[in-house]
């Protein structure tokens, strides 16, 4: 039987359980917590807690598999859909079919596993002056990148978006910035506004940008938090921004498109690695674990369990000599599946410079602006990276800018998300219906007093 803790709990026993992990002495006494002080005291043992956060980050229930797969379910319908769903889970299937419960262990576990890394990060925060002062700004920046994206996440999937009534009166999230180790009235956060819970999300992000390298191995970069800032304000409609933003990932020249058959890294190796296109990804390993992506998408012979297939309603979007219309396999039983995650062992793109050009190209066209480059240009370069015919300056229109996003983004975390930016209906729902919202879990209503639920929800 699965067991339920509030928010305040998890992000309690999370930084419990990790200070504990960093200590590696053997003979140790039998306890049922570890003070802060004695589990975290040296510069290795806050690296290790800050590898902790990625370790979170890249969970199942978050970027490692729910955050993308569920916005794809969220952003489809079973009658007119480009994928679906055939799994049994009755999480997942709630979210596909929109008739969310509020104890749905999906939206549970997102919230939960979210607030426990977040904790960690805020643990990791509290405690820079550990770090050498060399490292100091990375750390912070790093740590900031995580909490900044997850924040943007659970505002965007338990919150109305933005746009959608007054942002400084609809409920977001609860914003807690300071490490949480023990459990009493002052645990019970309540819900900050959609505008405040942006406000920490772009200042998150903008301090990670300003302090992070431009290289960090596979960790945060600045260019992963340009990145991220720029799905931020094209979120917000804020194009001047979000064409800043894209464009300074591009031309910082630290990332370039590779071939369509190696964007995904899917052919060339069975422990995929990241490629010069790769901004951030979540970091898989047949040690660490498999690619959660693989199991709802990937069919049995290559590991997964085959829960969601394409239609040809997708297939059907694309212009003959598109070459992404041929990253997709039918399997034993002629079902059509994404080639972007056949790798039970590869890694998880979360951001890749692709999405940037089509986020510079669509800003631009919005704010009448050519930074960087025209937004003609950069469709075009996405275009003949996969073999399509480019478009003509007439054929320029926001409608074609939104398709090549779908066309080339497809299954990638976007798509709900740019429906609601782009008010567009999810088959008969307007974008802003309460179905297309995750209800607070009722675990975090019942332990928590001061938090609201979503409209629609008892």
């Amino acid at each position: 039987m699965k067991s339920y803790k509030s928010v305040s709990t998890a992000l309690a026993l999370s930084v419990g359980l990790w200070l504990t992990a960093c200590n590696s002495q053997l003979d140790i006494k039998p306890v049922n917590s570890v003070a802060t002080s004695q589990a975290l005291s040296t510069a290795a043992d806050l690296n290790a807690l800050l590898v902790g956060a990625y370790d979170g980050l890249g969970g199942v229930n978050l970027y490692g598999g729910s955050f993308i797969r569920d916005a794809e379910l969220l952003g489809t319908t079973p009658a007119t859909g480009d994928v679906l769903w055939t799994g049994t889970f009755v999480g997942p299937q709630q979210i596909y079919v929109k008739r969310i419960l509020v104890n749905n262990d999906q939206a549970d576990a997102t919230w939960t596993n979210a607030y426990r890394t977040i904790n960690i990060c805020n643990t990791v925060l509290a405690n820079l002056s550990l770090a050498l002062a060399a490292d100091q700004p990375r750390i912070e920046g790093e740590a900031k990148f995580i909490r900044g994206s997850l924040y943007f996440e659970l505002v965007r999937l338990y919150g109305k978006t933005w746009g959608d009534g007054d942002n400084n009166t609809n409920p977001g999230v609860p914003i807690v910035t300071t490490p949480t180790v023990v459990l009493d009235a002052n645990s019970n956060v309540p819900r900050s506004s959609v505008a405040a819970v942006y406000t920490q999300v772009l200042q998150d992000l903008t301090d990670a940008a300003a302090k992070l390298p431009v290289s960090n191995g596979f960790f945060a970069t600045k260019g992963a938090a340009n990145a991220q800032l720029s799905r931020v304000y094209l979120q917000k409609a804020d194009y001047p921004n979000a064409a800043k933003a894209a464009d300074a990932v591009i031309s910082s020249k630290a990332y370039q498109l590779v071939p369509l058959d190696n964007v995904f890294d899917t052919r060339e190796s069975q422990n995929g690695v990241n490629t010069p296109e790769t901004i951030f990804a979540i970091q898989t390993t047949d040690q660490d674990g498999i690619n959660d992506l693989n199991t709802f998408y990937g069919s049995s012979d290559v590991g997964g369990r085959g829960d969601i297939e394409l239609t040809e309603t997708f297939l059907n979007q694309f212009s003959p000599g598109d070459g992404r219309a041929d990253l997709v396999y039918t399997d034993a039983v002629d079902a059509i599946r994404t080639v972007k995650f056949i790798n039970q062992y590869g890694n998880i793109q979360v951001l890749r410079l692709a999405e940037m050009y089509l986020t510079r190209a669509e800003a631009n066209f919005r704010a009448g602006t050519t930074l960087g480059d025209t937004p003609l240009n950069d469709i075009n370069l996405v275009r003949a990276r996969a073999g399509a015919a480019p478009l003509t300056a007439a054929q320029l229109t926001l409608a074609n800018i939104l398709k090549e996003r779908r066309l080339e983004l497809a299954f990638e975390g976007t798509y709900i998300h740019d429906l609601k930016r782009t008010k567009s209906n999810v088959g008969t729902l307007a974008y802003n219906d309460p179905k297309l919202i995750f209800p607070i879990p009722l675990r975090e209503i019942t332990t928590n007093p001061t938090l609201t639920q979503n409209s629609g929800y008892l």
